[in-house]
């Protein structure tokens, strides 16, 4: 680690173009650039996502005339869109890229965002809330974007950075909307007039992200998404790898290493040897990179033929969904991010409840440090996450065992701040904070080792984590919504951490990568 790394040129792997460190503070080059795109285009789409939570215990609550129940509600419908888009979107991000899908999102979530001052029931609360919860889905793209452009030894780094800064949004929103909102009550707005106007200043930002996004940044580092396994097939050439020549999958033929219907291990590669006249060359667009990284003839072909990106079919895709591996990231991803949003928007309410004398302001203060902390706790969970498994021998095992430690200690801090229900302000922030620390680094730990499994498909696994992820969240909001008609936060927090250890446990066995596989060590 050096200090220079967080704005010198990053080392590139010299087949798929991915850096072997994070340019930070370097927007004008394309890594860093990519980067920055991604952390704050979800943030962004965070903070639009969550714009109804900090205002809405109060000042929504009592003009639009809304129950407790109707508000608990609410919190669930957010979340429902947001499962279905991401389902869908991490197919599209293997079929059309992760950077069209992440600026599609954020510029069709705009248009609910921005007729959201038209709610005046709770009908229209729920029909906002929902459609509002497509910006939600931009995770799927912002991690499929970042894994694309950093390279094994830093990709859990860049996610967990680009997620926690991402979901950092939720603090933000905690802190602006209600500060934006007394700046115009303080300036004669009626209450009921000014949270309204409060959407304008989220609706700028994503319109402008959202198009800032698809003009300034590339869809991976070698050129166009559609071309991605011919660049990978002309760096093998240009390396002078015999015997790794790959096919685009995209098209018709059939047959060849690295492609979906038929994955060969690389020792098999050399039959290409003797048909390699007789293929279509790729065009010549290889990039000259000033920093080219050292890597042996098997990390190439491994590289190419395990690790590229391929055109999703329903019956891989089922694959992928039904492996054990997968299951074992969507349920750990169930608990941790489910957690995170449902707690987020209960936060500031169970702060009201125990602490009357706060008010909504100071409330939603205080549970935008809940948000907040990802700022450093989920960069936290990928960095832990990339220094044990590069200090163990590149062990996957390593990466595995730090997501279980995260899980069983965020349920064990849930029960007890369930079992407490503390009403003095440090005891409670204390533990809500500790509790954060360890749920949102599971978060980042979660997608530090998705990159290693199933990496031809990783849209499709980013996307189905990512939703059940969101599934976790309703899941988790209806518990909060039926523990004594949506006011007993502290016995469903209880309930809410058991879950969590029990999936942790369960689930721990299953090995990290699927047997024989390419790619992904």
């Amino acid at each position: 680690m050096k200090l220079s790394y967080l704005w010198a040129a990053p080392e590139i792997n010299p087949i798929n173009g991915k850096a072997r460190s994070i340019p930070v503070l370097n927007v004008f080059n394309v890594y860093g650039r990519v980067f920055f795109f991604s952390w704050f285009g979800f943030m962004t789409a965070f903070w639009a996502w969550y714009t109804f939570p900090p205002l809405l215990t109060h000042t929504i609550k009592a003009n639009l005339g809304l129950s407790a129940a109707q508000v608990a509600n609410s919190n669930i419908v957010s979340l429902c869109a947001t499962l279905l888009v991401r389902f869908v979107a991490g197919p599209l991000c293997d079929q059309f890229g992760p950077r069209w899908v992440f600026g599609g999102l954020l510029l069709v979530g705009a248009i609910p965002l921005g007729l959201a001052p038209l709610v005046h029931d709770a009908t229209g609360l729920y029909v906002s809330r929902f459609f509002i919860g497509i910006l939600g889905g931009s995770f799927v793209p912002c991690m499929v974007w970042s894994t694309g452009f950093f390279d094994k030894n830093i990709v859990g780094t860049a996610n967990a950075l680009t997620g926690g800064w991402g979901n950092a949004g939720g603090g933000i929103t905690y802190f602006i909307m209600p500060a934006v909102f007394d700046s115009l009550v303080g300036r004669g707005y009626t209450p009921g007039v000014a949270w309204r106007l409060t959407f304008i200043v989220p609706l700028i930002i994503t319109i402008l992200t959202g198009i800032s996004l698809i003009a300034l940044c590339p869809d991976t580092p070698t050129g166009k998404w559609s071309e991605r396994h011919l660049h990978a097939q002309q760096n093998l050439h240009t390396h002078v790898v015999d015997g790794g020549v790959i096919e685009n999958v995209d098209s018709n033929l059939v047959d060849v290493p690295g492609s979906i219907a038929d994955r060969v291990s690389s020792k098999s590669s050399g039959v290409q040897d003797a048909k390699e006249d007789s293929k279509p060359k790729p065009p010549s667009h290889h990039r000259n990179w000033d920093h080219e990284a050292a890597c042996t003839k098997e990390e190439m072909l491994e590289t190419a033929q395990g690790e590229t990106v391929v055109k999703p079919t329903l019956k891989e895709s089922m694959r992928v969904f039904l492996s054990p591996q997968s299951g074992f990231h969507m349920f750990t991803y169930f608990c941790s991010f489910g957690g995170e949003l449902a707690i987020n928007s209960i936060l500031s309410s169970y702060y009201v409840k125990n602490f009357p004398l706060l008010g909504q302001t100071q409330a939603a203060n205080w549970a935008a440090m809940f948000g907040f902390l990802n700022f450093v706790t989920r960069p936290m969970g990928g960095v832990i996450s990339d220094l044990v498994f590069n200090a163990l021998g590149r062990s996957l095992w390593a990466k595995k065992i730090w997501i279980v430690v995260c899980g069983c200690l965020t349920g064990c801090l849930l029960v007890v701040i369930g079992e407490v229900n503390p009403h003095d302000q440090s005891t409670m922030f204390g533990l809500v904070a500790l509790m954060a620390v360890f749920l949102e680094a599971g978060n980042g730990a979660n997608f530090s080792l998705i990159p290693h499994v199933h990496p031809h498909a990783n849209g499709v696994l980013s996307g189905t984590t990512g939703a059940v992820g969101n599934m976790g969240g309703v899941v988790f909001a209806i518990v909060f919504r039926f523990m004594d008609g949506g006011t007993n936060y502290a016995k469903a927090l209880w309930v809410i951490g058991l879950i969590h250890i029990g999936l942790n446990l369960v689930l721990c066995w299953v090995p990290p990568l699927p047997r024989g596989q390419i790619g992904g060590h």
